[in-house]
């Protein structure tokens, strides 16, 4: 199965390194970015759409039309946030684009990166972990012919990444470390990457992946 994929946060650490994977896996024919500045990456498996807005994208629509996968990495630290306005860029946004390819892309296979934390029941006491699980939830519920919510940790970055933050490039020389004393936490970016290209080929038995999903997907 070929996959035409639809990426979201391609300037952002996570959405990097999955452009990374799609565009060296040779089962992912055409990679759409859509992001509102440019990833400065050139590649012929590569096109990009530039737009501001993403809670109106009307003037983008037409061409969001023909894509099996959509990888969504786009995201905001909550870190400052009051809880409305972390709501607007994280609810409300991913599920206005989600919405927008449902009617546009009957075999699409919808990805979500979320987080480790994230809690489906809106209980806690975390106003992030209660915004991504309600986003989860109701993602799941669209209709799309595959939904999955990914859950990932700490994630060393893969080389060759230009957006890493500097934490985590420090954090990342203890990678051997953490990955035995913490595995339920700790994975590769490559991982991620290879996990949702697998789930949209292949399935996956849950809806929800942490962290050993994910990398046992990108073992397989």
């Amino acid at each position: 199965m070929k996959l035409r994929v639809i990426l979201t946060g391609a300037t952002g650490m996570v959405g990097e390194g999955v452009l990374i994977e799609c565009l060296n896996h040779p089962e992912v024919e055409q990679v759409l970015s859509v992001s509102r500045r440019p990833s400065g990456v050139q590649h012929p498996k590569l096109r990009e759409i530039v737009h501001n807005n993403f809670h109106d994208l009307t003037p983008i629509q037409d061409q969001l039309v023909g894509y099996n996968a959509c990888f969504f990495c786009l995201g905001v630290s909550s870190v400052g946030m009051k809880e409305p306005e972390y709501r607007r860029l994280t609810y409300d946004l991913t599920l206005h684009f989600a919405q927008t390819l449902l009617p546009r892309n009957h075999n699409l296979t919808f990805c979500f990166i979320s987080g480790v934390g994230t809690d489906s029941t809106l209980r806690s006491r975390q106003m992030w972990a209660r915004v991504k699980g309600q986003t989860e939830n109701d993602l799941l519920q669209l209709g799309f012919k595959g939904a999955y919510m990914f859950r990932p940790g700490f994630m060393r970055a893969t080389p060759g990444q230009q957006r890493v933050k500097g934490y985590y490039t420090f954090i990342g020389r203890l990678y051997p470390v953490l990955r035995r004393l913490f595995p339920k936490y700790v994975s590769t970016m490559q991982e991620v990457g290879q996990a949702m290209i697998r789930v949209v080929q292949r399935g996956y038995p849950k809806h929800v992946l942490e962290v050993p999903d994910m990398v046992q997907l990108a073992k397989e």
